[in-house]
């Protein structure tokens, strides 16, 4: 698609194609911030780059999801709220001058199937895609976990957005037919392989997060202060992570209730990540999807970033033949659920599920069946021989 668009646009055929993935987290919400334990996969939802460089320092870029395209300097790369599509390409490029690397001009033409603004990390694909060009147009030699950090920083410091290292860790080191396990601390992980004869099946609500951005600094912030309470106990901890649930129980006190519920959420959250990687590494689905469903519950009851929409559609997939297990995945307040579905349910999964959404809501619900796919580092660039 982008290989098309860049001749169309430019001229001649690119230089480099390269694509990264977009994500969806089986197990683990709100913790990888909190210094937590995650359990995301590679989807086969891609962004994909067509670039070719130039000799000057100019970079013209086109988006084919938008139809829209900018020039901008390497000499000034400033944020550009009237092409706001156009910033995490834009923060990669700078943090890259400013760390020392040496850019130049480029022609580029994105795009991609990853939805946006549902919760699946298009935004990370996009930062981890223009990482892995800027290497290849520009002979660049990053270790991967300096792309991701890149790629992490353009987001929160250019963008603004404060997201955790998850969705940038996973589409650039995702592995086909694996889960990824990532320590957000010490950022340590490995790859756990994922039984073939599942599927990974993501709804889309077709709410936009609206409330995301808002409640997720909010979240952010009520962890912290959760963390300086509990330091005023004796207790001492940096991050919710370092707390247990007897640890929790004899602090309890000092913690107001919502606080307690976060906190709470957190704490159980990362133990059925370290319980989910256990039964997966076993074959134990059963299982698996008994931590998923349990996960869906505590985001709604003491993380309360669930909504309506995200509650039906987990409960009627709950209701589904061969359903493991299903929960909300991302930010929350709309987006996506994840349903880990035997192979065989799958076609009759997605029917029913999208039905019973219009005749509960009168939605249509987009569904994607995915499997697990390789990050971006995983040898998906090409180099164009038209």
């Amino acid at each position: 698609m982008v290989k098309e668009a860049f001749v169309e646009i430019f001229g001649s055929a690119p230089e480099w194609v390269v694509q990264a993935p977009g994500r969806v987290n089986l197990i683990g919400e709100h913790t990888d911030y909190n210094d937590g334990f995650v359990l995301p996969v590679a989807i086969d939802r891609i962004i994909e780059f067509a670039a070719r460089s130039r000799k000057d320092c100019r970079v013209h870029l086109h988006s084919v999801d938008f139809q829209d395209q900018v020039e901008f300097s390497l000499d000034c790369i400033q944020e550009d709220a009237g092409h706001p599509w156009s910033n995490y390409v834009r923060g990669v490029f700078k943090f890259l001058e400013t760390e020392g690397y040496s850019l130049k001009g480029a022609d580029v033409v994105f795009g991609g199937n990853v939805p946006r603004e549902a919760g699946l990390s298009s935004s990370a694909a996009v930062e981890v895609g223009a990482v892995v060009l800027s290497m290849k147009l520009f002979d660049l030699n990053l270790a991967p976990l300096e792309v991701v950090r890149l790629a992490r920083k353009a987001e929160n410091e250019f963008v603004n957005v404060p997201c955790g290292i998850m969705d940038q860790f996973i589409s650039a080191l995702g592995k086909q037919d694996h889960a990824l396990f990532l320590d957000c601390r010490d950022l340590t992980y490995r790859h756990v392989p994922l039984h073939e004869n599942v599927k990974i099946i993501v709804c889309n609500s077709g709410v936009r997060r609206a409330l995301a951005a808002s409640e997720y600094e909010i979240r952010l912030k009520q962890c912290r202060q959760a963390v300086a309470q509990l330091r005023t106990t004796g207790m001492a901890v940096n991050s919710l992570r370092e707390v247990n649930l007897a640890d929790l129980e004899v602090a309890s006190p000092v913690l107001r209730e919502v606080l307690l519920k976060r906190t709470r959420h957190v704490i159980s959250e990362n133990h059925r990540v370290l319980e989910a990687v256990k039964v997966l590494e076993k074959g134990c689905l059963e299982q698996f999807g008994e931590l998923m469903n349990a996960s869906h519950a505590s985001l709604r009851d003491d993380y309360e970033v669930s909504s309506k929409e995200l509650d039906i559609l987990v409960a009627l997939a709950q209701g589904q033949p061969g359903v493991l297990g299903a929960r909300m995945t991302g930010a929350g307040f709309g987006g996506c659920t994840v349903n880990l579905v035997r192979a065989e349910a799958a076609e009759s999964f997605a029917k029913a599920v999208k039905e019973g959404y219009r005749k509960a809501l009168g939605l249509d619900a987009d569904i994607y069946v995915c499997k697990a796919s390789d990050g971006a580092l995983a040898g998906c660039s090409t180099r164009s021989q038209d």
